[in-house]
């Protein structure tokens, strides 16, 4: 098999397939024009966000059987086209499930503590005891939306805060647990205090937090979201905040970020919604990062060589 590495990926994941009958070749300082000029000769390619996988591009590489994908999203990846193809798609969301997880909690605990601009504070020396005081999880309904890898994972770490986890999946039954309520989005809406996302970016998630949607919940709500950026529209959000629907917001995603996920904000025309965020004492932000750590990339890569390497092997 022969695999071109279009984009960065860890180090085991090449030390795993060594003697492997694999022949890689590094293409990761290729320009996409020279990538698709030679794509044709590969059998397979590994990528992360880098650039799109179009049609036209899996058109230009007749020998592709498969696509290794470093992390979980496959929106840039035409995945109708690769099935029709019968190209397989690997991704290896169980490698950062654990991270994401940790990641969701860290920001909803940060938030209700005000725990990030407390520390601002003291490190300006001011010493704000009263109007830094926060909030306890403990009680508090967290509604998961999406339970997959990521959403399970968030349950999971839920477990020894007292809360009551409620989860709903449009295409997944009988996941409920002692501690987690299998439920409909009529009764998250009822009763949700905290609402957290982990769904994929589709025709059918985009922009699925809306004004109507944020509309229904009985209760004022915290948002997270660990997911993907245009999963939520960031006006709506704000108007939501502004007329106390939302009283606080956990962003790891922007809808604002470029397909790379690498260059997020353009500083020099920052848009209305965004400024807001940014200037809230209710928001916490990160440049999507959940699933960001040392030991998730290695997971990946692990998990990533294996699926490769059991297709290789049929």
């Amino acid at each position: 098999m022969k695999l071109l590495l279009i984009d960065n990926i860890h180090h085991a994941f090449i030390e795993n397939l060594q003697g492997k009958k694999i022949a890689l070749t590094d293409g990761r300082r290729w320009d996409e024009e020279t990538i698709a000029q030679r794509i044709a000769d590969f059998d397979g390619i590994v990528i992360k966000s880098r650039m799109a996988v179009t049609r036209q591009l899996i058109d230009s590489a007749p020998r592709l059987q498969v696509i290794v994908r470093n992390g979980v999203g496959t929106e840039h990846i035409d995945m109708a086209y690769c099935e029709q193809m019968g190209i397989e798609v690997l991704t290896a969301p169980e490698g950062s499930r654990d991270a994401v997880g940790e990641h969701a909690l860290a920001m909803l605990l940060s938030l209700l503590t005000n725990l990030t601009r407390a520390h601002m504070q003291v490190r300006e020396g001011k010493w704000n005891r009263e109007p830094n005081r926060g909030h306890e999880l403990k009680g508090k309904t967290v509604a998961i939306i999406g339970y997959g890898n990521m959403g399970s994972a968030m349950a999971e770490k839920l477990a020894g805060f007292g809360v009551n986890v409620l989860a709903y999946d449009k295409y997944k039954k009988d996941f409920g647990t002692a501690h987690v309520k299998e439920v409909s989005m009529p009764e998250i809406f009822e009763q949700a205090d905290v609402l957290s996302l982990h769904v994929p970016l589709t025709k059918e998630t985009t922009h699925m937090v809306n004004d109507a949607y944020l509309a229904r919940f009985a209760k004022p709500i915290i948002l997270i979201n660990t997911a993907r950026g245009m999963v939520v529209n960031t006006q709506h959000l704000v108007d939501a905040m502004q007329a106390d629907k939302v009283t606080g917001v956990c962003l790891d995603v922007l809808e604002y970020e470029s397909t790379s996920f690498e260059n997020a904000i353009d500083t020099s025309a920052l848009p209305a919604p965004l400024q807001y965020l940014l200037q809230s004492d209710h928001a916490v932000l990160s440049p999507h990062i959940a699933g960001w750590t040392y030991e998730s990339d290695r997971k990946i890569a692990e998990a990533l060589a294996a699926k490769l390497l059991a297709i290789f092997s049929k």
